[in-house]
């Protein structure tokens, strides 16, 4: 009975939970060897790691009151 209250209970989160979708960015970076020398392939191509970051919003304040 409790693994039907639990299953029930996933089902109605999860739709909620995919709606909140965040921007993602790719970034690349240069790979570089022990010397500081870019690393090429085979082509002659300068090798890069790229990795999907989720890009926030930034939220604006309102500047604290100084005290006198």
């Amino acid at each position: 009975m409790r693994n039907v209250i639990f299953v029930a209970g996933l089902v109605f989160c999860l739709p909620a939970a995919a709606d909140e979708v965040k921007e993602t960015k790719k970034v690349c970076v240069d790979v570089k060897d022990k010397e500081g020398k870019e690393v090429k392939d085979k082509a002659g191509n300068v090798k890069q790691n790229c990795k999907q970051i989720k890009q926030h919003k930034k939220l604006d304040g309102e500047k604290v009151p100084e005290k006198k």
